[in-house]
């Protein structure tokens, strides 16, 4: 599913839909996309009045940004009045977590009318990454590594380096498709040069975005995926000089798809025509 009518957000911020002081403070945040999460942050006896308070929050929205409800896994007890409640709600998407095939994934679509970001997050899911990424009604990924390195077994002394591949395969997936792919969330919340530089390399690597867990890791998360100053002068100065084919600029040689890169990243920075 390609996505031309929503830019793909720098920051994802979850919240559990089943705190209404956090989901007014929601409101007030300047995170491109707001997330009320109906699984890992809400406890089993909380379930169905997260429910109903997720769907009360979308009817009153947030401010214009993107929004989102993520239903609890395919094979749990919640998951089917999760999907009741999301086709209800005026939410622009779906969350599912812990995809591994593109069957579950439009199946949870259709049966919630509106497009589906789906959760890489397990072997499989990576495996099958391509398959569900081409879904019909998949209009993203979101990377889950705390479950990915749990089941993969990694001892937690591995640093993000012994991901590397299974990222990249996902990043692959979702460039082949068209369709947006945010990095995982980053933990150590008392750490804002480690976020700083994590959102730095997950835009090298080619991600649009990043999931937060916390208020105070969105202002760094927008600034890391927005273009710098350099980059869009450079941007403008191509788009200015560029007439067609191959042909120097600023001493290197471009073509097209510099053209191409160029007009990205004035759409990122908001500078698009």
């Amino acid at each position: 599913m390609t996505l031309d009518t929503f830019l793909a957000p720098r920051s994802a911020l979850y919240m559990p839909a089943s705190n209404a002081r956090a989901i007014e403070k929601a409101r007030s945040l300047p995170s491109d996309m707001i997330i009320l999460d109906l699984e890992d942050a809400v406890k089993p006896g909380m379930k169905d009045e997260a429910r109903l308070a997720a769907v009360d929050a979308m009817a009153e929205g947030f401010g214009g940004r993107l929004t989102a409800i993520r239903v609890n896994a395919a094979e749990t007890i919640w998951h089917k009045a999760d999907l009741m409640a999301v086709r209800e709600a005026k939410c622009d998407f779906v969350v599912l977590p812990k995809v591994e095939d593109a069957v579950i994934a439009q199946h949870v679509a259709e049966q919630v009318r509106k497009p589906l970001l789906a959760m890489i997050e397990t072997p499989r899911g990576v495996l099958h990454a391509a398959e569900i990424a081409e879904a019909e009604d998949v209009a993203g990924f979101l990377v889950g590594s705390n479950d990915l390195a749990n089941t993969l077994r990694l001892p937690p002394s591995s640093g993000r380096h012994a991901l590397a591949m299974a990222l990249q395969t996902i990043i692959l997936a979702a460039r082949a498709a068209d369709i947006w792919v945010l990095d995982t969330v980053f933990n150590d919340l008392n750490d804002p040069d480690g976020l700083d530089s994590e959102c730095r390399e997950g835009r090298a690597l080619g991600f649009d975005g990043k999931s937060l867990i916390h208020p105070n890791q969105i202002d760094i998360a927008n600034a890391a995926f927005m273009p710098s100053e350099s980059e869009i002068e450079d941007a403008k100065a191509l788009l200015a000089a560029a007439s067609g084919g191959a042909e120097r600029f600023r001493d290197r040689m471009v073509e097209t798809m510099h053209v191409d890169m160029a007009k990205r990243v004035l759409q990122r920075a908001g500078l698009s025509n």
